[in-house]
């Protein structure tokens, strides 16, 4: 499966119709960008069951913005609606895979749970 383009229009729609989704924030003119594409796009041929989506942050600023994203790549997963890991800086294949391991591992009651408590203490 191709990775999906997202925009302000379909965002909403893509993470909250899909359990797992991963956002590479990106731009063409992004040296680091460039080469962790390639990675990207193995790892989405790798795990046909998850959703890989790209940020323009070119294109999007609106989305960038929205999530704080201070530089690029920056790679995202969001879990059944929560996001659950966020990291700027090209991974390399092993260490994406290993993040895409653990981000599967999660217990998402747990995560949920935890969450609420953080939010109900602020």
């Amino acid at each position: 499966m191709s990775t999906v383009e997202l925009t302000k229009d379909n965002f909403d729609e893509v993470v909250t119709q899909n359990d797992f989704v991963l956002i590479d924030f990106w731009a063409a003119w992004c040296g680091p960008c460039r080469m962790f594409a390639p990675v990207y796009e193995k790892a989405a041929e790798a795990n046909p069951d998850l959703v890989f989506a790209k940020v323009d942050t070119e294109a999007q600023p609106e989305l960038a913005a929205s999530f704080e994203i201070q530089s690029i790549p920056t790679l995202m997963i969001v879990r059944d609606r929560v996001a659950v890991f966020s990291q700027p800086g090209a991974l390399p294949a092993a260490a994406l895979e290993d993040v895409i391991g653990q981000a599967r591992a999660l217990d998402m009651d747990e995560v949920r749970k935890s969450v609420e408590e953080a939010q109900q203490g602020s």
